[in-house]
């Protein structure tokens, strides 16, 4: 059946594809796209040549699924429409998370990735990731050839691939546990001089912290719900309630370890965020520069500093702090992923919880994220919001953040509201003057008190989202307030 004949068409957005199931993001529609996607990488990655060229001179690629609803069979789907094209497919035996796949596509020397994922999407979604073989996100071009070649008929296979199953994990868990010093934090635990709480939101990190670390830890949400306890599994305040209550029955106990942190996984285990011992939630507008710091003066690391147009101003003075350069791009992992391709990069990180390092691959990885964390924290003795407040002292400033989603009525507004910051651009907001604006992605306005305000439109649905850092979540929610009522105006 064409894709136009569906109400939505396939469309890759910043990681991927994703529609609801059975409605946009149907069996059929994968047995299309699988292929297709798989015919690409061989475009762009077949042709290079690594110690495991083997494996792409046979054509292939990996494919995996997280822990959502019918996960497995849209891979299984996938994964017997590459090999029908006559690829060879190494299809997961179990969910594991995203980064997982995409570092066995580079560790086998294979064309890519196909994940089923729909990363921190509600229940009905589900997703298709594309990675490529170097162990990453493919750039926009690469998704782009995808989308061209949707509809066509693709040349029949002189014979089908193989097929068989691996087991992700064990590899996974190695190299992970490579980067750290995996001892210094068991001992930690094990000494009960830390306690690690880690809400697994039943996505695909699930049993992984523990399996790294070789000790128990405190897991919640670990089972399977395909239905997200009736949220979604991503790592905000709002889908953590027994997260905060437990780490605050267990601060207020007597049992309390000197050290306690809670860590936060995303739906495919890609985004991190974390609860310091007070039961404060810390994004990775937090979490980046306490990295950044642990990477440069404790692990003695070196690089480029990338960080995304959203960004908190505390990134590059942290950066500034240790003479570390700084590269801002546009949001979506991609950009971020294309730099590390091209320059030494430190950290790379975006304010929705991706972070990714040069020592791994270049991809976001909650679970290695996580373990520098633990890291920090043991190697420092100190909890993250001590850190945090020591950074904010270093480098004499502090700022509140927050993100809004605004739903406009259709797309014309949107486009009337393109229009018009394109053609009246704002000169003042919340009573602030403007002092500049970085067209990058969306239009960042540089307001005269130093603060900032972000406003994006969505590429695929009539969404306005709105970013803001200021001195005081009083004017962080005062700007937003002035800006939504702005985008009233033009319903």
């Amino acid at each position: 059946m064409a894709v136009t004949s569906f109400k939505n068409p396939i469309k890759f957005g910043t990681d991927g594809w994703r529609g609801v199931i059975a409605a946009d993001f149907t069996m059929e529609r994968v047995a299309q796209v699988a292929p297709i996607a798989a015919q690409i990488l061989e475009e762009v990655y077949g042709d290079r040549h690594s110690e495991t060229e083997f494996y792409r001179s046979n054509r292939t690629v990996i494919v995996g699924h997280d822990r959502r609803f019918l996960a497995e069979e849209f891979a299984q789907v996938a994964a017997e429409a590459i090999q029908n094209a006559g690829f060879n497919v190494l299809l997961t035996n179990t969910y594991a998370p995203t980064p997982a796949f995409s570092w066995a596509a580079k560790e086998r020397g294979a064309l890519g990735a196909i994940v089923m994922t729909a990363s921190h999407n509600p229940g009905k979604y589900l997703g298709l990731k594309v990675k490529g073989a170097f162990g990453g996100s493919v750039s926009p071009e690469v998704t782009q050839k995808i989308e061209a070649k949707l509809g066509q008929d693709l040349p029949p296979a002189k014979q089908p691939g193989t097929l068989e199953s691996f087991d992700p994990w064990p590899s996974y868990c190695e190299i992970l546990r490579s980067k750290v010093d995996i001892g210094a934090i068991q001992g930690a635990i094990i000494q009960g001089k830390l306690t690690v709480f880690a809400d697994v939101m039943h996505g695909a990190a699930g049993g992984g912290l523990a399996e790294i670390l070789g000790v128990d830890i405190r897991e919640l949400n670990g089972d399977r719900d395909p239905l997200f306890d009736g949220g979604a599994p991503e790592p905000l305040p709002k889908y953590l309630p027994q997260l905060l209550e437990d780490m605050k029955n267990f601060s207020s106990s007597g049992e309390s370890s000197d050290l306690v942190t809670g860590l936060v996984f995303d739906g495919d285990s890609d985004r991190i965020a974390a609860i310091d011992k007070d039961g404060t939630y810390m994004s990775t507008q937090i979490l980046i520069p306490v990295l950044i710091e642990h990477l440069a003066t404790r692990r003695g690391f070196t690089g480029e500093v990338v960080k995304t147009i959203s960004g908190s101003d505390l990134m590059p003075k942290v950066a500034q702090l240790y003479n570390l350069s700084v590269h801002e791009t546009a949001i979506g992992y991609k950009y971020i992923a294309d730099r590390m391709l091209e320059h030494s990069v430190l950290i790379g990180g975006e304010e929705s919880g991706g972070v990714g390092y040069n020592t791994h691959i270049p991809e976001r990885d909650a679970l290695l994220s996580a373990l520098y964390v633990l890291e920090a924290v043991v190697q420092s003795g100190q909890n993250l919001g001590h850190l945090y407040s020591k950074l904010q002292e270093k480098t004499g400033f502090s700022s509140m953040y927050d993100r809004i989603d605004i739903p406009l009525a259709n797309m014309d507004v949107r486009s009337r509201l393109v229009q018009e910051l394109d053609t009246h651009p704002l000169t003042e907001i919340a009573g602030k003057a403007v002092t500049d604006c970085n067209t990058i992605d969306g239009y960042k306005f540089r307001l005269s008190d130093g603060s900032w305000l972000l406003v994006r439109f969505s590429g695929t649905e009539p969404v306005l989202r709105l970013y803001c850092e200021a001195a005081t979540l009083e004017n962080v929610h005062d700007t937003l307030n002035w800006i939504k009522d702005w985008a009233n105006t033009f319903t």
